[in-house]
């Protein structure tokens, strides 16, 4: 696994898209070319669930890869340069020998075709009877409006169970979409080259939002996942009842961890973060599918990419708080001196007092 990153300023941004421009970039999201030389770089948002599932696949595979924090909170995927480098200002995007890959799953499939000497498999050969079960649990998985099971639960926690989210995370969302609203419009002003693709922008924000505030469309997605997850329990108690090798594990599709392992694995965590796990898995519903999470959380890839993954607003605070302090320097280090002195002088004058009382005692 790739080492992580500290997002990149704005100038670097610039300059790496500068230099692989001159590289010949050739900026085709639906690009799959073949060749599997040089660096790979990730640009991603360690919450996004795409992110994270490209980035399980990285760790799966044990690739090298260097990895730029794109932060969605502080809105850098708005920003002009991630725009020219994916139009759809979507994490996460792949850069490999000058050539970008937007969509996750083409990059999975890119990295799967590129690197596949040395490294753990995740798609078996094509044609055989593992690659067509892979293929069909992960185009299941796939389809998942996951995107809406989030902010649903977030706009809506009434619905979930154990949410990791707080409380406040409504609000906070509800701002950050409306502030967003403005910055595309303003944005697309700025730079007319880009206005096409900040007005369309704008206009899948608007509808997600009148989609994923709808409790009644919430909750129907939410029954259709109980199907899902039905499918799933089904093929898992396959495994159990096949005779696996000896000191062998078995996981979705077979004795082998494949791609639709990291498309079930990121989904099951994501539920779990949202306070849906007890519906879907626990308590002896779904047993298979409860003990198949226990498993796949203690593995290496897993606890690097997710295991420290807990509070998504957490994530978005702090670099807000980084930023402001990288801009308020002066002020914030002259105040914290300040209340450090005060406070100093307080505690020794009450440890005075307090020697005196004891003394007059």
């Amino acid at each position: 696994m790739a080492s992580e990153n500290s997002p990149a300023s704005l100038q670097e941004k610039t300059a790496l898209i500068e230099r692989d421009s001159e590289e010949d970039v050739h900026q085709e999201c639906s690009t799959m070319p073949q060749r599997s030389e040089s660096k790979l770089t990730l640009y991603h948002w360690t919450q996004s669930f795409n992110s994270q599932k490209v980035r399980l696949a990285i760790a799966e595979k044990g690739l090298l890869c260097e990895e730029y924090d794109v932060s969605l909170p502080l809105s850098e995927h708005n920003e002009p340069w991630f725009m020219h480098l994916n139009p759809t200002g979507e994490v996460p995007v792949l850069v490999h020998h000058g050539d970008v890959i937007c969509d996750p799953t083409q990059i999975m499939d890119y990295l799967e075709q590129s690197f596949n000497d040395g490294t753990p498999r995740l798609i078996p050969e094509e044609g055989s009877t593992y690659y067509h079960r892979v293929q069909h649990y992960r185009e299941l998985l796939d389809s998942l409006k996951m995107d809406a099971y989030t902010h649903g639960c977030i706009l809506h926690p009434e619905i979930t169970v154990d949410s990791h989210i707080p409380a406040y995370a409504a609000t906070c969302i509800r701002t950050q979409i409306g502030n967003t609203q403005s910055e595309l419009k303003k944005l697309a002003e700025q730079n007319p080259e880009l206005k096409d693709a900040y007005v369309a922008k704008q206009r899948r924000l608007k509808s997600k939002l009148f989609d994923h505030d709808n409790v009644k469309y919430l909750k129907k997605l939410l029954d259709e996942l109980e199907s899902v997850m039905d499918q799933v329990e089904t093929e898992l108690q396959r495994r159990v009842e096949e005779t696996p090798e000896e000191g062998g594990e078995s996981w979705l599709c077979g004795d082998f961890f494949s791609m639709a392992d990291v498309s079930l694995a990121v989904t099951l965590h994501r539920l779990k973060f949202l306070g849906l796990s007890r519906r879907f898995w626990g308590d002896g519903n779904r047993a298979n599918l409860e003990t198949y999470y226990e498993r796949v959380v203690e593995r290496p890839a897993f606890r690097r990419v997710l295991g420290h993954v807990n509070n998504i607003l957490i994530s978005a605070v702090l670099p807000v708080a980084f930023r402001v302090a990288r801009k308020n320097a002066p002020v914030i280090v002259g105040t914290t001196l300040l209340i450090g002195v005060l406070g100093g002088a307080t505690y020794l004058a009450f440890l005075y007092m307090k020697k005196r009382l004891t003394f007059s005692i």
